[in-house]
């Protein structure tokens, strides 16, 4: 019989430890948990690490922030609780803010959706379902794009749960029937938006584009005078025909206009470069 190889990640304890137990009664799941985005993350890659790479991971959309902001990718909690050899539950889940919606860190939700994309680029063969205390059609197309096979909500009966996992494994896609239509229409939107984008940052001159990819790197005036060896009144000038170009009124526009569009930032790799500088 194959075994499926299943990571919880969830901070609130009771719910973590009971899922991870009725999950491990089944006879071909072995089961690890995870309290926070970097304890899920190390516990994938020392699971390939030893040659038991997980199969599918079970993320919640809320997955808390912790306060001390511990390292990429996700500022959370970095305390590990994970499964022991067969698959049997680790006996406590530690370290996770209960309750409340995730708070920004640097300038971003640190939340489930966000750990969803990291194990996507991780460890591209595990499939990934959120687990979700409701349901958001925003929200589950977002998990979506950033590579989730599903969507269930928590209290849902195991036995459906089970269903979901097998079924990803299998490459299907899970929705809730009651979400469908609102997915869709956020992924169309979301379609359309972009390549309105990418219309517009085809608009740009070559040398505009530069400097567009300058402003997604995060650097500064200076640093892109610099870089392309231009005089910082003539960097001045391109970056406000570049946000003029793209309708937008501020250099954090810019960049998510660019982001939507598919533009990248300047290979910054083995440079020393001013960065948070004032954009035009």
């Amino acid at each position: 019989m194959a075994r499926v190889r299943v990571l919880v990640v969830d901070d609130h304890r009771i719910f973590a430890e009971s899922l991870a137990a009725a999950l491990a009664a089944e006879q071909d799941v072995d089961v690890a948990a995870a309290g926070s985005g970097p304890a899920a993350l190390r516990c994938l890659e020392r699971g390939a690490a030893e040659g038991r790479r997980f199969d599918v991971s079970l993320i919640d959309a809320d997955l808390g922030t912790a306060a001390d902001g511990v390292g990429p990718p996700f500022p959370v909690p970095a305390e590990i609780a994970h499964g022991g050899a067969n698959g049997t539950p680790h006996t406590g889940i530690h370290g996770g803010v209960h309750g409340g919606p995730a708070r920004a860190v640097n300038g971003r939700a640190a939340d489930g959706i966000y750990l969803v994309g990291a194990v996507r680029s991780a460890q591209p063969g595990v499939r990934t379902v959120v687990l979700a205390e409701r349901d958001d059609p925003r929200r589950a197309a977002a998990a979506l794009q950033a590579g989730a096979s599903g969507w269930v909500a928590k209290d849902c009966s195991l036995v459906r749960l089970l269903a979901v996992i097998r079924g990803v494994l299998r490459d299907e896609t899970h929705l809730p029937p009651a979400l469908l239509t609102g997915v869709l229409r956020e992924l169309t939107a979301a379609r359309k938006h972009r390549t309105e984008s990418e219309r517009l940052v085809e608009s740009l001159t070559p040398r505009e584009r530069e400097v567009l990819r300058c402003m997604v790197a995060g650097l500064g005036r200076k640093a892109v005078a610099e870089r392309l060896f231009l005089s910082p009144h003539t960097v001045r000038t391109h970056m406000q025909n570049v946000l003029g170009k793209l309708g937008v009124h501020s250099t954090l526009a810019a960049v998510a206009l660019a982001r939507r569009a598919g533009v990248g930032p300047v290979d910054l790799a083995g440079e020393i470069v001013e960065r948070g500088g004032q954009l035009a």
